[in-house]
C-alpha cells in the first residue's frame, strides 16, 4: 500500500487511510473512474480527485479538527530577482522551484495545497495519513533546499544568465492543531487553516535563502533531523511571545 511518488500507488492513498475505500488510480481497472472524472490529483499523484474536491463526502462534515505539520516554501528576493533578469530565465526558476518542491513534498508522502507562484504550502498526515508526520515534513525541507541548488547549479553550466543570489528559498515547518476541509463557497478543493498555519507561515517568512526554520513542536518529533541544528528566537508578527525554532541549513 505504501507508495512514493516514484513508486505510484495502485489505489488512492487519501481514500484508503480516510475511509478504506480501494479507488483505482493506476491499471486497467482506473479506466472506468477517468471515464467519470476521477483521476489523480494535483496535490500528490498517490491521491485522487474524490480526496481533492469532495471533502465533505469524504469526511461526511464540512470541516475536522486534526493534528498536522504544515511546510511553507517561498523564494526569497522575488520581487527583486524579476527586475533584474529576463521573463524567460525567471519562468524557468519559478517553474523548477514549484516542481523540486512537490517532488520532494510528494516524496515524503505530503501534499502541495496551494502554489502562489513563487511560493508554496503543503501539508503533511491528511489525507495520506503518516504517524510520523512531521519527520516527513523536515526530511521533505532538507531535500527542498537541496534540489534547488542542484537546479541553480545545472542551470548556471547550461549558460543562463542566472543572478548569483538566485534560487534562494526559504521554509518553515511547523506542527499543531488544524482546522481542514472547504472554507469557500467558490472553491471545493480542502484546505488547512489556523494559528498552526499562520505560525508555519511567520516561520517561512524569517528564514534566509538556504536556510529551513523548524518549530520546537515539529522538532520534538525528529531530534534526529535537528540534532546539530542552531537554534533561533524569534520575534514573529501577530505572535505574543518569542518563538524559538531550530536552524537548518543543508545547503551549507
Amino acid at each position: 500500500m505504501r507508495s512514493t511518488a516514484h513508486e505510484q500507488a495502485l489505489i488512492c492513498r487519501g481514500c484508503w487511510d480516510q475511509m478504506h475505500v480501494p479507488i483505482p488510480i493506476k491499471g486497467p481497472l482506473a479506466v472506468p473512474f477517468r471515464v467519470c472524472g476521477i483521476t489523480r490529483s494535483k496535490m500528490n499523484p498517490n491521491i485522487c480527485t474524490i480526496c481533492e474536491r469532495s471533502f465533505r463526502y469524504v469526511k461526511k462534515q464540512r470541516h475536522i479538527s486534526a493534528t498536522a505539520t504544515i511546510l511553507f516554501a517561498d523564494i526569497r528576493g522575488y520581487t527583486h530577482l524579476s527586475e533584474r533578469m529576463d521573463a524567460v530565465t525567471l519562468i524557468d526558476i519559478v517553474s523548477a522551484f514549484q516542481d523540486q518542491c512537490a517532488q520532494a513534498i510528494w516524496a515524503c508522502d505530503g501534499i502541495v495545497n496551494k502554489q502562489m507562484g513563487d511560493g508554496l504550502m503543503a501539508i503533511f498526515n491528511f489525507p495520506i495519513k503518516n504517524e510520523h508526520h512531521a519527520k516527513a515534513a523536515i526530511a521533505a525541507a532538507i531535500d527542498i533546499q537541496r534540489r534547488c541548488g542542484s537546479v541553480l547549479e545545472e542551470m548556471k553550466a547550461r549558460g543562463a544568465a542566472v543572478p548569483i543570489d538566485a534560487f534562494g528559498v526559504g521554509v518553515g515547518v511547523h506542527t499543531g492543531q488544524v482546522e481542514i476541509g472547504e472554507f469557500s463557497t467558490f472553491r471545493s478543493d480542502f484546505t488547512a487553516i489556523g494559528g498552526t498555519v499562520n505560525l508555519t507561515a511567520r516561520l517561512e517568512s524569517q528564514a534566509a535563502g538556504g536556510e529551513i526554520l523548524v518549530s520546537d513542536e515539529a522538532a520534538a518529533q525528529a531530534q534526529d533531523l535537528v540534532v546539530l541544528a542552531a537554534t533561533r528566537l524569534l520575534v514573529l508578527k501577530g505572535i505574543e511571545h518569542p518563538v524559538p525554532a531550530y536552524v537548518l541549513t543543508p545547503r551549507g
